[in-house]
């Protein structure tokens, strides 16, 4: 039976940008040793916040293989792999070379709205076509469908090598349900750091993180509180956060955190369109905020 290592602080890793718009791959390396060092659990790679749809394939297979190097096997990886078109998730499946990959992240398809047997048929797809780990990813608010708890449960149940799911539909009740019916080999990830807390005194087992890019140190720490049962002093940290959590979103992510990460000087503020960098009055927050936590 596959294993979920994927628990405790995950990031889910930008990617950084030269001025002209190509990829820093020397910001990236210090970002990930920062990560690491900071005491991130996995890293999440080629996800939404690394501004993945306007990466091109190349780009995509450079930036795999120069993490995976980087990484070295110090933290799993966990890697995007989704979209709304069934047969090319297959297709990339079988192709791409998969080594230094510890499991993939698979969105819900997005845009076309299939009804809930079309999201089970199609994990079910991916299931019994993928050479590793599944972690689901149910994020209405980007994709326009909802996945239900019983979709999730009836995949969990049905496929050992689904290992857990990325939770980011914002509705505590659904996530509550998983959490309770799931069978045991099965978990539950926060998608989202506003409710990482409160998910994990409901059972859930870490959490994707944006914050953690710029905080690993401090996001990390409080999400171990929490995992051990620490409630009264991560919940003290997760309240120092909460004008954060929102600033670093109102204007879109990854514009946010990539704000903060220019401004604690560790990347250029750079984004690839239609995503642009956060209004002014936002840049002023966070960085207030930044120099507040002595960066």
């Amino acid at each position: 039976m596959a294993r979920n290592k994927f628990r405790g602080l995950g990031i889910a890793l930008i990617t950084p940008f030269h001025t002209d718009g190509s990829i820093d791959f020397d910001a990236l390396d210090r970002l990930v040793e920062y990560q690491i060092k900071g005491g991130a659990d996995f890293l999440c790679i080629m996800g939404t916040t690394a501004e993945t749809p306007t990466l091109s394939r190349d780009e995509k297979r450079l930036l795999k293989e120069h993490l995976v190097g980087r990484v070295a096997g110090r933290v799993p990886l966990l890697m995007g792999c989704g979209g709304n078109n069934t047969a090319a998730i297959l297709e990339e499946l079988k192709e791409e070379d998969w080594t230094g990959i510890d499991g993939i992240l698979s969105v819900t398809p997005y845009y076309n709205k299939p009804s809930q047997e079309g999201l089970y048929q199609h994990y079910a797809a991916i299931a019994k076509a993928s050479p590793l780990p599944i972690v689901l990813y149910n994020v209405p608010g980007r994709t326009g469908v909802n996945m239900m708890p019983e979709t999730t449960l009836r995949l969990a149940c049905d496929f050992e090598n689904i290992v857990a799911i990325k939770e980011a539909s914002g509705f505590i009740p659904q996530m509550d349900d998983i959490i309770k019916n799931k069978p045991q080999h099965f978990d539950v990830i926060s998608g989202d750091d506003g409710i990482t807390f409160p998910l994990i005194t409901l059972g859930a087992v870490g959490v994707i993180s944006v914050i953690g890019n710029a905080l690993p140190a401090e996001f990390s720490r409080m999400v171990r509180l929490a995992l051990k049962g620490e409630y009264s002093t991560s919940l003290t940290i997760h309240h120092k956060f909460t004008e954060l959590f929102k600033l670093l979103f109102v204007d879109g992510n990854p514009a946010g955190v990539k704000a903060m990460l220019s401004e604690m000087g560790m990347i250029q503020n750079v984004l690839r369109l239609p995503l642009v960098p956060t209004q002014l009055t936002t840049m002023e927050k966070i960085s207030k905020i930044v120099k507040e936590l002595g960066y």
